[in-house]
């Protein structure tokens, strides 16, 4: 849920409005991405299906653990960008798999570009406090 606190950041920072949109369209496009790949991989029908759903579902659970912004389980910086790595470049090296290059390498410079400046603004927001190790939600009272 957005509190009327963010809902000001983003009134004053429109660049940082957009580019946290950008973050939500590129996660969105490398689930596609994955699934994409999952589909058109493996020989039979069920490993179609099993691909095709499971590696989505197995990349949304990684994210919602360690990367999304209300993460069950928010680790450093460090952990988050591996996970960002695997989900986001998971989904630019699944456009190559499936025979896109050239779209393959547009999505990761998009993906490392976004990634860095999402990163980069978010902990650079003023009167947000950034989250460390351990205390991830206790700044927060619902």
């Amino acid at each position: 849920m957005s509190t009327d606190h963010d809902t000001a950041l983003f009134a004053e920072r429109p660049w940082f409005a957009a580019n946290e949109v950008l973050a939500f369209v590129v996660e969105l496009v490398a689930l596609a991405c994955l699934s994409w790949w999952g589909f058109t991989t493996g020989h039979s029908r069920l490993t179609h299906i099993l691909l095709g759903v499971g590696v989505p579902l197995s990349a949304i659970a990684l994210w919602s653990l360690f990367a999304a912004p209300k993460a069950r389980l928010r680790p450093g910086l460090p952990l988050v960008l591996l996970v960002k790595a695997v989900v986001l470049g998971g989904g630019a090296a699944a456009v190559y798999g499936v025979g896109h290059p050239v779209a393959a390498v547009v999505m990761a410079v998009v993906v490392v570009a976004n990634t860095a400046v999402a990163e980069t603004l978010r902990r650079t927001v003023p009167g947000r406090e950034t989250v460390s190790e351990g205390t991830a939600g206790s700044s927060e009272s619902d």
